[in-house]
């Protein structure tokens, strides 16, 4: 006779654990099933009821995003940067809001980590893209130049015609790359270094820079100075803020410094929250600064007015004077 090797796979669901009727207990034994399936032959799988509550409430948040991009319930805000040693304002960070109908103005950790991989995160990279271009152009026709930095993820810049893409929005907006920096943070997950910077060599080739942003918050800070040819390094903020009193934080700042220098990059220190701050970061030999201390993120419309009301600190512009001349 023959011999037959049989083998299941089994999809498991409790009750009452799972609450539900019998017509959805089958169809999470169903679910339940195929993920034993995808496990390989002869396996079994309980179905997660939290785990599938998640799922279902990430799938509505982003239906939710994806309908806020469509119906401009997004918005740009700015935050300045500065040279300290110079008195100069020169750029601006695009900082993505969320108008939520219902729950008022939302930063963008209540939203951005829920499309983190998903398509949606390519359409609002475009629209933070698009919107950004278009207002650095508005403030350039009214005779405010100010370089708009703006983030955009590893994944959005390795699709194909990127850089054709940016151009052409760049051509439309009838303004000068000079007044465009692309950011990517550090900790993005980046699956192909040479991809990235062959991208990023493409776009400094049409005069579009970039810079790594949060600097040193990564596990591989030191391949990514290496092997991505960004012009400008952003010292994260949670290294800045406590140099006054965290002696670790300062030699991480001081360290940072070094290396942006050895590997001739420039370099901007966020999370600048006083005048003191700002102060050591000058002695330190890092000139350029955003944070707090400077100003807050403010929108679109705001940014000409504090452009014209803003004074320099006095502490800096002492500081700036006996570096020069030493």
């Amino acid at each position: 006779g023959c011999v037959f090797h049989v083998t299941a796979s089994i999809g498991v669901t409790v009750y009452p654990q799972d609450q539900g009727d019998p017509d959805t207990l089958l169809r999470h034994a169903d679910q339940a099933m195929y993920l034993a399936k995808q496990r390989g032959r002869n396996q079994y799988y309980f179905f997660d009821p939290v785990q599938d509550r998640r799922v279902h409430a990430r799938r509505e948040h982003i239906s939710r995003i994806a309908v806020a991009i469509e119906q401009d319930e997004l918005q740009l805000f700015y935050q300045p940067k500065v040279d300290m040693a110079r008195g100069r304002i020169f750029g601006a960070e695009a900082l993505v809001r969320w108008q939520h109908p219902e729950q008022g103005l939302l930063p963008p950790n209540m939203f951005l980590p829920l499309i983190e991989g998903h398509r949606l995160q390519y359409a609002l990279d475009w629209w933070v893209l698009r919107t950004a271009i278009r207002q650095a152009a508005l403030w350039h026709a009214d005779g405010l130049d100010l370089v708009v930095g703006i983030n955009v993820s590893p994944s959005t810049i390795q699709y194909p015609d990127f850089t054709s893409q940016l151009m052409q929005l760049v051509d439309e907006e009838n303004i000068s790359t000079d007044l465009i920096e692309l950011e990517i943070v550090e900790s993005d997950a980046i699956d192909d270094l040479d991809a990235v910077s062959a991208v990023i060599r493409q776009c400094e080739d049409v005069g579009v820079h970039f810079a790594l942003d949060d600097y040193g918050t990564g596990y591989s800070s030191l391949t990514y100075i290496r092997r991505l040819p960004v012009q400008t390094l952003k010292i994260d903020q949670t290294f800045v803020k406590d140099i006054l009193t965290d002696q670790d934080d300062l030699n991480i700042v001081e360290g940072v410094i070094g290396l942006a220098r050895a590997f001739g990059r420039e370099m901007i220190a966020e999370g600048v929250e006083n005048t003191e701050i700002g102060v050591r970061l000058l002695e330190l030999g890092c000139n350029c600064a955003q944070g707090y201390g400077i100003a807050k993120p403010m929108p679109f419309t705001e940014i000409p007015a504090w452009v014209r009301q803003y004074r320099f600190p006095s502490e800096w512009i002492e500081v700036a004077k006996k570096l020069s001349a030493a």
